[in-house]
């Protein structure tokens, strides 16, 4: 194992390392689970460590070297139309790939898998070619937020309630970790050949309009197509007796999740050799070093949902049933807490943004910062949801204030800040959401006792809550940091257009 990859397992484990000690200390001293869950769930962890190390490895050599190279041709050509055209496909082919889309996609009954996902994927394509010509024709990102997210409410009032979470949801669950890396890259590439004094900001933005176009795509099919009365298929519950049989699970897992994700990379693959072939033409060096790129990245994503799927999201509904056993809804509500802020820390794409802020920001707004404001968007993200599993509450209720107050900051906040905030609302809502805390919300709705419990209306809608919290809190910090800037508090700030502020740490 080569040192670089060592450290990113290092990485990988201090990220994993918090949610399997805080799920060990609540299955062993406040909701017993039976052993062989345990086993499963430890085994799963370790898998998570080295499948998140080889991911990061795999994603920095080949996606994010495809993206920034791709991106940076995009931006010479001067016909617009081919612009728009790459990079439609290169979103429709990388969100086809994402295994958390699957994984939402799997738990629908009323819409074939196929549809949901080939809807999902042209949402992410036409945002992706808006957000390339964004960048192209210098839109302002918080004028753009504004109207593109008055028409997703407008569209929500026709929507089926029943299907209302998932449109929602949808938009969360395709900036995993397959897209971000391509698309952030992407957005890099296309700005640094602009090299302006606003190139850097206009580098964000690109994942959180793709965040929105899974919304409108997925509300058009529920009100064209009328689907309503859509049921969750609860997830086969594993009953494991042996060692023997846990190690069948996980051997079980690994060639159906091989074939998942060969299915997802093959796209990218194709397209890359073709797009290489006739504009790139890349030395025969870099082509080994993505190629070897894409084995660490099949690997390391084929270990990882393995861990997730087998390990940790049968623990997931298990606790959420259980938790409602518990005497005193308080301590429930500080257990999700701290499940919501170890949860982050695992999430593949959420390292990857976090480290493009901090190289962007010259470590102004590190990689702890950040963390730390996704942690609470998380908290709080769970929170919510926990309310709704429990007591009902309508969607709206949320989401319309959140959106809203997230709107009004778009003006007050320094825009780069608004376009990390946008983005890290769609990275923060990951695999670990789709499989881990979303089975842990369903088992507290199904186990709340309520009468006319509606799992569809009352727990799905989590990934878009947990995609809406970041919007809020991180822009709060840009207010902060431009607030503490005007003092010259620890920082310079140079002012360009409008209110965009650029962070820099001063020289010690």
């Amino acid at each position: 194992m080569n040192e670089k990859l060592k450290e990113k397992v290092r990485e990988a484990l201090g990220s994993v390392l918090p949610i399997t000690v805080l799920v060990a200390v609540i299955c062993f001293f406040i909701i017993p689970v039976p052993s062989s869950l345990m086993i499963m769930f430890i085994v799963g962890a370790i898998f998570l460590v080295f499948g998140m190390g080889f991911f990061s490895m795999g994603a920095e050599m080949s996606m994010s070297a495809i993206g920034e190279r791709i991106g940076a041709s995009l931006s010479k050509s001067k016909k617009i139309w081919v612009i728009a055209l790459i990079a439609f496909i290169v979103g429709l082919i990388t969100t086809v790939a994402e295994p958390d889309l699957q994984v939402l996609a799997t738990q629908i009954s009323e819409v074939p898998n196929m549809v949901l996902i080939s809807t999902v994927g042209i949402g992410v394509g036409i945002f992706l070619a808006l957000a390339m010509l964004r960048i192209v024709f210098k839109i302002k990102l918080s004028r753009l937020l504004v109207f593109l997210y008055i028409i997703v409410f407008v569209l929500s009032f026709f929507v089926p309630p029943d299907f209302l979470p998932i449109a929602f949801d949808s938009g969360g669950v395709t900036t995993g970790p397959m897209t971000v890396p391509f698309i952030i890259a992407l957005g890099i590439g296309a700005a640094s050949i602009r090299g302006d004094k606003d190139s850097e900001s206009d580098s964000f933005g690109l994942v959180s309009l793709c965040s929105i176009g899974p919304i409108i795509a997925v509300m058009i099919l529920g009100i064209l197509f009328n689907i309503s009365g859509a049921e969750y298929i609860s997830t086969t519950r594993l009953f494991i007796s042996n060692s023997n049989e846990i190690k069948n699970a996980y051997f079980q897992a690994i060639p159906i999740n091989c074939i998942e994700v060969a299915k997802s990379l093959a796209p990218i693959i194709v397209f890359f050799i073709l797009y290489n072939f006739s504009n790139l033409r890349l030395p025969k060096n870099e082509i080994k070093k993505i190629a070897t790129g894409f084995l660490y990245t099949f690997f390391g994503l084929v270990i990882f949902l393995t861990g997730v799927k087998v390990g940790f999201l049968p623990v997931g509904n298990e606790i959420g049933t259980a938790l409602m056993s518990v005497e005193g809804k308080g301590i429930i509500l500080v257990l999700m807490i701290f499940i919501g802020v170890a949860v982050v820390g695992a999430e593949p794409a959420v390292q990857v943004l976090t480290k493009q802020v901090n190289n962007i920001t010259d470590g102004a707004v590190s990689k702890k910062l950040m963390q730390s404001s996704l942690s609470i968007g998380m908290a709080i993200a769970l929170i919510f949801s926990l309310l709704r599993a429990l007591y009902g509450f309508p969607i709206y209720v949320f989401l319309i204030p959140g959106y809203l107050i997230a709107l009004i900051l778009t003006f007050i906040s320094p825009e780069i800040f608004t376009g990390i905030a946008f983005d890290s609302g769609g990275v923060a809502s990951g695999p670990m959401t789709a499989s881990f805390i979303l089975p842990l919300i369903i088992g507290i709705c199904e186990a709340s006792g309520r009468k006319n419990i509606n799992v569809m209306q009352d727990a799905f809608g989590l990934v878009s809550m947990v995609a809406m919290m970041p919007l809020i809190v991180i822009q709060i910090v840009g207010v902060l940091y431009k607030y503490r800037a005007k003092l010259n508090i620890g920082f310079e700030s140079s002012e360009s257009n409008d209110d965009i502020i650029v962070f820099k740490k001063k020289a010690m």
